[in-house]
């Protein structure tokens, strides 16, 4: 196979060019795909240079506080730039591994614990992020129209929640991780005695190191012809004080932590199961929480302030 990765200059996007060098990968600045002429240049240009596989990472993403205030943006834009491609990819006969994210699953009172892929549609997702959740969910669907009604070769996996090297670390727009790095870093810097976290701290994520996440989905793309979405994620829980505490602890960070229980939680928990990949034969490991955390905030502080989203 001969891949082409999306989203080549985002967080999982970014982890493919060090897997191999066949590899092309590209981001948002070579290829607008919200725009089906710039999608189809893209197309042609990959198909032209042997690339008969795409890898769809690309996507309008964010954390609790961006998705709640920008829910059509997340809607539209991830719609725009999944139909082009999952099209794309029927016209020019290309397989597709598309990836979806733990959002898209049921809220709690119509699922059980831990996530398994069967109950992917049993109801809606949590409100907090539901435009973004219902876009990538039909993502899923898409492929499967398409595997249904032409035979293509669509997958499509679900990761929980990633972090790692190349990631935005915008303090509003950025998922947890970066956000609590560079609140960490700078309190740090300007010897704040006390650094603010929205909610209670009580809710439980999965992490999975972005590197991860992609050396799997490289894994399945040449081993899975499955019909079912895959779950791919670390399936270790950790508390946001937990998580807070850690973070502060590699940063260095003395300062008390405060939890601000006036500003949402989000959802209380959503535990994944990856028993599915598992039986698939994907016999590899998952890199330590409190490993890549500190690769994490070493690459920042090296990188400071020259980073997504500073």
């Amino acid at each position: 196979m001969r891949f082409l990765v999306t989203g080549g200059t985002g967080l999982l996007g970014s982890e493919f060019r060090n897997l191999r060098d066949d590899i092309i990968v590209v981001g948002s600045k070579e290829s607008d795909l919200t725009k089906r002429d710039d999608a189809r240049d893209l197309f042609s240009m990959a198909k032209s240079q042997g690339v008969n596989h795409i890898i769809h990472c690309a996507a309008k993403v964010g954390g609790l506080h961006a998705n709640m205030k920008n829910p059509v943006e997340f809607f539209e834009i991830n719609n725009e730039i999944n139909t082009n491609v999952v099209r794309l990819c029927h016209e020019y006969d290309m397989g597709l591994t598309a990836i979806l994210s733990s959002c898209i699953y049921p809220d709690k009172d119509y699922v059980r614990y831990p996530l398994t892929e069967d109950q992917l549609h049993n109801g809606p997702p949590h409100t907090s992020n539901f435009a973004y959740a219902y876009a990538k969910r039909m993502l899923g669907v898409q492929c499967n129209a398409y595997r249904d009604q032409f035979g293509s070769k669509f997958i499509s996996v679900i990761p929980n929640n990633l972090y790692g090297l190349n990631d935005s670390y915008s303090l509003e727009d950025s998922h947890v991780i970066p956000a609590l790095i560079r609140k960490f870093f700078e309190a740090k810097a300007r010897n704040e005695k006390s650094v603010e976290i929205w909610g209670t701290g009580n809710p439980r994520r999965e992490f999975t190191f972005a590197r991860d996440a992609a050396k799997i989905i490289l894994w399945l793309s040449e081993n899975y012809t499955g019909h079912h979405p895959v779950n791919i994620g670390n399936t270790d829980q950790i508390s946001i004080r937990d998580l807070a505490a850690t973070i502060g602890d590699s940063v260095g960070f003395k300062g008390e932590i405060l939890f601000n229980s006036e500003k949402p939680d989000g959802q209380f928990e959503k535990p994944t199961s990856n028993d599915l990949l598992r039986k698939i034969g994907w016999e590899g490991f998952y890199t330590d929480l409190k490993s890549g955390i500190n690769q994490t905030v070493k690459f920042f502080e090296n990188q400071y302030p020259n980073l997504r989203g500073v």
